[in-house]
């Protein structure tokens, strides 16, 4: 089975050769024409994959409650920048907005919120979610866009959605990973010309088994280069949360999912949601290396814990029937839980801000 996608990939490898794991990986989110983030709904039931804001409110709530509690601790400015980056439909974004508007009312009345978003399918959908909120909203396509000032930013899956090379060991060394065609005409992973500076790696290559895989991304560094540049011009906090690792490492993380399934990411292009794994370390690399504070980076289920998730699910069920704390229950633990596999120990959190300030859940960071 192939798609429409699929058949553009080949000719254009056909015409000119094998293309690179991040040229493939941007044209199937990004195809003008059949690119997955322009032709589907990506979130939600119905779509490949559900999202930490749609499990429950409480994750929204949150965040929320990390950026009022940020705020608080770089001195409580007026006229602050909301930022979200990849605002999916707008659930986040909208969770955080009631808590502020509740547990801090001189940011809410102050604050203008930015949402960066390239989609004009997405943008759609965010407005019906957030219609309440009417002319405090403002929409842009770069994040070079958004108004100078204080800025307080969050971006949940923004990361993982940022196309990466990948490099695998030959004989010869490193190799530049690339999607070419086989003997059977169909799409297939081959290794290029391109080599990789042994300085980026985590430990010495003699040690590691032919065709061991090693990723970076440039691009991803380059948007958190950009965040950090934003934050050294005019002060505030970042917050990001997604699938990841903390330390550098080894390893094939790119995945594509399709209806709530693993898929081979070289399967259905355009039709599947293609992610991998976010290098925490490397982002975090990029803030230092940019004179940023890094207030630190914890699992989700610890950084929700730490932030009171219990509490608030709590205060959410009380006097209600058992069904609907069943079910508050059952979010909470697909959000918090630790564990192989779960979202409370696969997703990861990291803040950095400008100037220095101590944010909880993080520990100071000597």
């Amino acid at each position: 089975m192939t798609t429409a996608l699929g058949e553009k990939i080949k000719a254009i490898i056909q015409a000119n050769g094998p293309i690179s794991v991040t040229d493939y990986f941007s044209l199937c989110l990004a195809d003008p024409e059949h690119g997955y983030y322009r032709t589907r709904e990506p979130f939600g039931r119905s779509g490949d994959f559900v999202t930490a804001p749609e499990i429950s409110q409480i994750f929204g709530e949150m965040i929320g409650v990390f950026i009022v509690h940020a705020w608080q601790r770089h001195g409580t400015p007026a006229d602050v920048r909301l930022v979200e980056i990849g605002p999916g439909r707008g659930t986040m974004i909208s969770d955080m907005l009631r808590v502020i508007s509740r547990i801090a009312p001189p940011l809410f009345d102050t604050m203008t919120v930015h949402l960066v978003e390239t989609s004009e399918r997405l943008r759609d959908v965010q407005k019906q979610t957030l219609e309440d909120h009417g002319d405090r909203i403002a929409w842009h396509d770069d994040f070079d866009e958004v108004p100078p000032g204080f800025t307080l930013i969050a971006a949940n899956e923004l990361f993982d959605a940022i196309p990466i090379r990948q490099f695998v060991r030959t004989q010869t060394g490193f190799r530049e990973r690339m999607v070419g065609l086989g003997a059977d005409g169909e799409l297939t992973f081959a290794a290029g010309v391109a080599g990789l500076d042994p300085a980026l790696l985590p430990e010495p290559v003699q040690n590691l088994p032919l065709g061991t895989l090693f990723e970076i991304s440039p691009a991803r560094q380059a948007v958190m280069l950009a965040i950090c540049e934003r934050l050294r011009a005019f002060g505030g906090t970042a917050l990001v949360i997604d699938y990841g690792h903390l330390v550098t490492g080894f390893g094939d993380t790119l995945q594509a999912v399709r209806m709530h399934e693993f898929d081979p990411p070289l399967a259905h292009p355009g039709e599947a949601d293609l992610t991998s794994h976010v290098d925490f370390q490397q982002l975090a690399e990029t803030a230092l290396t940019a004179g940023l504070h890094l207030n630190g980076a914890l699992h989700q289920g610890d950084f929700l814990t730490g932030l009171g998730i219990l509490e608030r699910a709590a205060a959410l069920g009380r006097d209600r029937e058992p069904q609907t704390q069943q079910v508050i229950q059952t979010a909470v633990d697909r959000l918090a839980g630790a564990g192989e596999g779960r979202m409370g120990e696969l997703f990861k959190v990291m803040a950095v801000s400008h100037p220095a300030v101590d944010l909880m859940p993080f520990r100071p960071v000597d």
